[in-house]
């Protein structure tokens, strides 16, 4: 599906079944509205999935995983190599998030969107090894940013087609909050010292080289913040690109996507910015502890439910929200109503 496709089946949510999902909540044994989010999301999950009947069995996490020319300005602690390494590891289970994946019996799929070198990731959807240095020219063409979105779409079809009902969005990339940095303070017309932050531990010296890459790269390219694809292509990178295609995607093929921290959320935001529509079918999970993440959280008017300081990355906080979604669905499908009770129902009070 291409990327002009999949944005023409974006479409409101289905406010019948999530009426149907409120009024199930409102008749099930307990105080109104006393479980919060874990209440408005599986009320929001129905509207995405047009059905009532919430059954999230199979999970995924899609880790998008790509390098980024701009390391060369010393912006990252570690070197490029290390996005190869933990791609690897995604395939070993040997990552953070994979732990937390076999934990809560989600499955992992890295995709090599744009590594610098082919690893044991499948290298279908490999746009290009890595981005150009955005400080001395734009990071990739308009064509390959497209391209690079609408695997992430591909990504969604297939998963569906294998019967997943709900993904997780991570990544790997060394280099990834400078562009990620770098997309936000455009797209949200923001300074970029309040967009950027330390990423994986830099010293001082180090984030004010990051700020200042960013701005020799904004100054150098001139993304125009009213065309997404054009500040994807000048200042992004090819995994948030690949991302941007996997949100686009659940809301053409209607699966719930679970945003993860900053790089995921500016993703988001990017996909918000090509179909408004697209983010009714994104769910927040965490506020990641780098600067822009509340911010962005904000503009994409969501609320997250962890509040727990994580930066990690890999799609590690959105996997985290899955135990919570999986026990408000248990307590949806299975709870006994006043009516089984014999209890009056309680009322909405003004």
């Amino acid at each position: 599906m291409t990327l002009e496709e999949a944005v023409k089946e974006i479409r409101p949510l289905d406010k019948k079944a999530m009426d149907i999902a409120e009024k199930r909540w409102n008749s099930i044994a307990k105080p109104l509205h006393s479980l919060g989010k874990m209440e408005k999301l599986v009320i929001q999950i129905a509207g995405i999935t047009e059905s009532p009947d919430i059954q999230i069995k199979k999970k995924a996490l899609v880790a998008m995983c790509a390098d980024n020319g701009v390391v060369e300005e010393g912006v990252t602690q570690t070197g490029q190599e290390v996005t190869a390494i933990v791609a690897e590891n995604f395939l070993t289970g040997d990552t953070s998030a994979c732990v937390m994946c076999r934990q809560c019996g989600t499955d992992v799929y890295p995709v090599d969107v744009g590594m610098a070198v082919d690893t044991g990731v499948s290298t279908e959807f490999k746009v290009r090894y890595g981005t150009r240095n955005m400080t001395k020219e734009p990071a990739m063409t308009r064509e390959e940013a497209v391209k690079a979105i609408e695997a992430g779409i591909e990504m969604v079809r297939r998963l569906k087609e294998k019967g997943y009902g709900i993904l997780a969005t991570g990544e790997m990339g060394i280099g990834n909050t400078t562009t990620s940095s770098a997309v936000a303070s455009v797209l949200m017309n923001r300074p970029v010292e309040e967009m950027t932050g330390r990423g994986a531990g830099l010293s001082s010296d180090g984030l004010k080289r990051k700020i200042q890459a960013i701005k020799k790269a904004v100054e150098q390219n001139r993304p125009d913040p009213s065309d997404p694809l054009d500040v994807l292509s000048k200042v992004g990178g090819l995994d948030i690109a690949g991302l941007a295609g996997v949100f686009l995607g659940g809301a053409a093929f209607r699966i719930p996507v679970v945003m993860d921290g900053f790089i995921s959320c500016t993703a988001a935001l990017a996909a918000q910015r090509i179909c408004p529509g697209s983010a009714d079918y994104m769910i927040a999970s965490h506020v990641s502890k780098e600067p822009a993440a509340e911010l962005i959280l904000n503009a994409l008017q969501k609320e997250a439910v962890i509040h727990g300081e994580m930066c990690l990355g890999e799609g590690s906080g959105a996997v985290a929200l899955f135990p919570f979604l999986d026990m408000g669905a248990a307590v949806y499908q299975s709870m006994s109503t006043f009516e089984d009770i014999k209890v009056d129902q309680y009322k909405e009070l003004v």
